[in-house]
């Protein structure tokens, strides 16, 4: 059945309202990967700050010692590993791409993985692939949300190393790359690496007097190993997030012009399709003429 004039400009229409959604959520995406790329930037003087902190505790503790706590855990072959994904959709791949990657890794690694998802849709990748999952956490919706969120997966996460469950905790997000690009990345949290550890022992101390640990070195170690775990998480999540919307600007500019093409084409069918039928009218008008004019003739 031939499109009509009358419904050719209702497809014109609800097209138009189409791009005009689409377009206010290229706009909001675009502006919320500022403002969670500006949130990883601000880490970096904060993350290092906690290193030279911890480099002054390597100095006199050594690294074996950082393990002490480990030692009490009943499963020491455990994992913990954190996803973070997305709560929505019209992101393109991006919960298959960190889903897969994270099921991928896992697998290669002794253990058995429990795993917290951070975001539905890939808590559903994760699950359809057989996952243990302890829990789903909502992912924020500003910047000033993350920091509750990575407190709340912090707690989840102690209290189940406290019973013993696990001695090794990853992450697993998506990483923001030039082009509104990204790729997935992991990090193990804990246990600390040894080599790490050393590494900031000799991080040379900015100024010419050499920090003293106040109070007990353990204590001192353990919050900033608390602090350092927190800004892991975080700038996971932050980059997370502003990968999420840089898939979701990319989908959505593929969707502006797949429906520019598409209102090109419903305009140019529409006036065809009118001239079509105006030039109907006028060999009526034309014929009529004609055979009147033969008539009186």
């Amino acid at each position: 059945m031939s499109d009509t004039p009358a419904s050719l400009r209702q497809k014109i229409q609800s097209a138009g309202d189409l791009q005009s959604v689409v377009r206010t959520m290229k706009a909001v995406a675009a502006s919320s990967i500022g403002q969670y790329e500006k949130s990883v930037g601000a880490l970096g003087d904060y993350y290092r700050t906690v290193e030279l902190g911890l480099g002054a505790c390597f100095r006199q503790v050594k690294p074996a010692a950082t393990a002490v706590e480990h030692q009490k855990l009943k499963n020491p072959g455990g994992i913990g590993a954190i996803v973070f994904g997305s709560d929505q959709g019209l992101v393109g791949q991006f919960n298959e791409v960190v889903a897969d990657f994270a099921i991928k890794t896992l697998a290669a690694l002794p253990g058995k993985p429990h795993v917290w998802a951070v975001g539905e849709r890939v808590q559903a990748r994760l699950s359809d692939a057989g996952m243990s999952l302890l829990k789903t956490f909502p992912l924020p919706s500003s910047v000033k949300a993350i920091t509750p969120l990575v407190r709340k997966i912090q707690i989840e996460s102690e209290s189940h190393r406290a019973h013993g469950e696990y001695a090794r905790i990853y992450v697993f997000h998506n990483r923001p790359q030039p082009g509104a690009l990204y790729e997935p990345v992991s990090q193990k949290l804990l246990p600390l690496d040894a080599e790490w550890q050393q590494g900031l022992s000799k991080i040379p101390w900015p100024t010419k007097l050499l920090p003293q640990v106040m109070s007990s070195d353990s204590a001192t170690l353990r919050a900033l190993i608390r602090e350092y775990l927190f800004i892991s998480l975080f700038r996971a999540c932050a980059e997370s997030l502003a990968s999420e919307n840089a898939s979701r600007l990319a989908a959505m500019q593929r969707a502006d012009k797949n429906i520019g093409d598409s209102l090109e084409t419903l305009n140019a069918t529409f006036h065809r399709v009118r001239q079509s039928g105006i030039d109907e009218e006028l060999f009526d008008v034309v014929s009529g003429f004609e055979a009147l004019t033969v008539k009186d003739k």
